[in-house]
């Protein structure tokens, strides 16, 4: 749990434009389970997060609710669903010392204002959300006030500035008693709890003192004033940067109530997670850019980053769908450089791929941590519309590792449904498309016993000469779908790779490293994968030997004899 968080309620939050729906994001990609807002001397976070969730939710009952706000509507409700929010503040007592009152989310917003108006918080602070409040209720009052009204009374950052330890001061002994022993105070918060030593403030309070003879709770928060962390002054945390793991039955404010006024001290501790959580993002990372998954440090629309994120999530829909993650690189070398502002990139990208893919496609963006940083993850279908384009006439596909503008064949086949290779998809009604293309042909089925060719890289297999110029007609080995008329110049980089070694001769069959009717012609890394250059001896239709030459397969594509060719050796890197 992190129940010190300020929102744009509070007149000091350093980061206006973030939004209530930026705050339960991050928690949730922060993997909290229990957050408050614990604004300056109001409860207007709360009031101005229900306002819009009404707004919404009204709109919606019209019929009248944009894609976007069904949207945040949605995100709304899940998040509140899934994260326990309660409802608090925190109060400015007479000497500047800070108090935080904690109360059950379903406690009335009116309810709330009372208390504060009982603690003699005037109501120009009220709304502002300020900490100035002047001549308030003292310490000890507003521990009595708040239990009072069925709240959790905590004394906010005991051990520091307004807090009621009153370290570094020389005076005030039997007042410090008073206010850290007080039968009304359900905890201490502190920010040393992660320390060890005789000087801490949960070691001090711990009951050994004379004098402070009552064990005192020690939680700790983040006392967030912005969404993440400072990077130029790290002591100013966001969201999670600061957290209290808490043993209850159920994540519930009667638990979280009966916890507070339980003497079982055990039962809250520094969160230390006991091992490092699976990372996902960076296990992606590890196996690289594939057919189905894409990554960008950038969504920046200066430079085109943007663009080409889009360009992934259409390639991705118009191939086998995917996942595109955004504020980390391929590298795993690389520390993710993460997204800022969450929400509204969220925001952004929804509308960019309502605005700009055409038909509309439905995608499910959240957000992820990776070492610490939030990254973007964009989960693409694959389309049940194809082929889906962008500005109208952009249509891309994903070729194993990269995002490509489809050819002409290309978008043929997306058109007849020929991609599809979900085999539970109810065959289209082929009968509405007159008059049927001629099929494209496939592969030669292998003679019996004869080894399948690999499932990935591409394969020229026939070549027509017009006018001085090569064509090729190329198979894609993943879905044996053969493209006609690609040229040396057309083509993309492993077509172009392929079509270059075929115009150029290279093959020479004495320098393969044959294992039976299989053989290596050349093992390199590109674009940092490990990728071979395969051949097989076949037999025609009249038993006349033949050689079949595959270019730029990769491991997950060698099967059954192929696999004798994989090597845990470094391979060179090719030119």
């Amino acid at each position: 749990m992190d129940m010190h968080l300020h929102t744009p309620a509070s007149a000091d939050y350093q980061e206006k434009t973030a939004t209530y729906l930026d705050i339960l994001r991050l928690a949730e990609t922060r993997g909290l389970d229990i957050i408050s807002f614990a604004d300056h001397n109001t409860v207007n976070g709360y009031q101005m997060m229900l306002n819009e969730i009404d707004q919404l939710a009204y709109l919606e009952e019209l019929g009248r609710a944009e894609p976007d706000e069904s949207r945040r509507l949605a995100d709304y409700r899940r998040l509140l669903d899934k994260i326990l929010l309660v409802r608090g503040f925190e109060f400015t007592a007479t000497f500047g010392f800070h108090i935080l009152g904690y109360f059950a989310p379903d406690t009335p917003i009116r309810k709330l204002e009372h208390v504060l108006m009982d603690l003699n918080v005037p109501f120009e602070a009220m709304e502002r959300g300020s900490s100035d409040v002047g001549a308030s209720a003292d310490v000890l009052t507003a521990y009595e006030v708040i239990r009072e009204a069925g709240g959790i009374a905590v004394a906010a950052h005991a051990n520091s500035s307004n807090g009621v330890a009153m370290r570094g001061m020389d005076f005030g002994g039997q007042t410090r008693i008073a206010y850290t022993q007080s039968e009304f105070l359900n905890a201490l918060e502190v920010t040393d709890l992660e320390k060890r030593g005789r000087y801490t403030t949960a070691r001090f309070f711990d009951g050994s003192k004379p004098g402070y003879r009552r064990p005192m709770r020690c939680i700790q928060g983040s006392d967030a004033h912005r969404l993440t962390v400072n990077p130029t002054k790290q002591k100013e945390l966001g969201i999670g940067d600061r957290v209290t793991e808490i043993l209850m039955a159920e994540c519930s404010f009667e638990a979280l109530q009966r916890v507070f006024e339980s003497n079982d001290l055990s039962l809250t501790r520094p969160f230390r997670s006991s091992r490092d959580p699976y990372d996902h993002i960076y296990a992606a990372r590890e196996e690289g850019e594939t057919i189905v998954q894409s990554f960008h440090p950038s969504m920046a629309r200066k430079g085109g980053d943007l663009h080409r994120v889009i360009a992934d999530i259409c390639a991705f829909a118009n191939t086998n769908g995917g996942t595109v993650y955004i504020g980390a690189s391929p590298d795993p070398k690389e520390k993710p450089v993460g997204v800022t502002r969450v929400s509204s990139s969220i925001d952004t990208l929804y509308a960019e791929i309502d605005q700009r893919i055409a038909p509309h496609l439905d995608v499910t963006i959240d957000a992820q941590t990776s070492q610490s940083k939030a990254v973007i993850r964009v989960q693409i279908p694959h389309g049940t519309d194809v082929p889906y384009a962008i500005d109208d006439n952009n249509i891309y596909i994903r070729d194993e590792a990269e995002t490509t503008m489809a050819v002409r064949d290309e978008i043929v086949r997306l058109v007849r449904g020929d991609s599809v290779r979900d085999p539970e998809a109810p065959p289209r009604d082929k009968t509405k498309r007159e008059p049927t293309p001629p099929e494209p042909p496939k592969a030669p089925p292998p003679s019996s016993g004869e080894t399948e060719p690999p499932r990935t890289g591409v394969e020229v297999v026939g070549t027509e000469k017009r006018r001085g110029t090569q064509y090729h007609m190329m198979r894609d080995l993943r879905n044996n779908n053969i493209i006609h008329n690609v040229t040396r110049s057309s083509a993309r980089r492993l077509w172009h790779y392929a079509i270059t070694e075929t115009e150029d001769n290279t093959f020479d069959t004495r320098k393969v490293e044959w294992d039976g009717p299989c053989g290596l012609v050349k093992r390199y890394k590109r674009a940092g994968a490990i990728r071979h250059d395969l051949a097989q001896r076949v037999k025609d239709k009249a038993g006349k030997e033949q050689i079949r030459i595959y270019y730029g397969v990769t491991e997950d594509g060698m099967h059954g004899p192929w696999g004798a060719f994989i090597s845990e050796d470094d391979a060179p890197e090719d030119e």
